[in-house]
């Protein structure tokens, strides 16, 4: 079975988080929802999340894909944190899947791992550099890591996450059960 850490620091979006676990899950595929410095953590708008432990708590070597969700709070606090960026680090040196929505592609590039061809939030480019980004995609995939724009674009990146780690079937049945042909 896959396993994947979705690490959540305060300020997260909460409507990407949510929708990833859930899209996991779905494709039971193991999904670890550990707290940066809290186990109780509050998104941008306010909504707390109780996480299962703290990601100083969890190996990389467990771990089959790392996702970070976006919202500049939280981003900024996954760009910060030594054990992220450490998590990150040895995801990348592993050759293991990364994944990050919205903002946080800018936390990638602070560990050094954001790969050549990447998507974010529209204007937080600028603060990770023009090069490479593209702004027509809603999900890019380059090598092992994926990225994705935004809490709208949440859903159809929890669905190519789950088709690059169980396959297109897999990926067909959820996309059908939850009546999201549009991605």
């Amino acid at each position: 079975m896959s396993k994947v850490l979705i690490p959540l620091a305060e300020g997260f979006e909460e409507l990407e988080a949510v929708s990833l676990i859930d899209v996991l899950r779905r494709a039971k595929i193991e999904v670890i929802v550990a707290g940066v410095g809290a186990k109780h953590v509050a998104g941008a708008h306010h909504i707390k999340i109780e996480t299962e432990c703290l990601v100083s708590q969890v190996s990389s070597d467990e771990l089959d894909m790392i996702v970070l969700p976006g919202g500049w709070g939280g981003t900024h606090i996954l760009a910060e944190d030594p054990d992220v960026q450490s998590l990150l680090k040895e995801m990348e040196a592993a050759d293991k899947m990364i994944g990050a929505i919205c903002a946080a592609p800018f936390a990638l590039k602070q560990a050094g791992v954001l790969s050549q061809d990447f998507t974010c939030y529209p204007s937080v480019e600028e603060d990770i550099g023009f090069d490479g980004y593209i702004h027509d995609k809603n999900i890019v995939i380059d090598g092992n890591v994926m990225t994705s724009r935004g809490p709208g674009t949440a859903l159809c990146f929890g669905l190519a996450i789950v088709e690059k780690l169980k396959g297109s079937d897999i990926a067909r049945g959820v996309r059908t059960d939850m009546l999201a042909d549009h991605c």
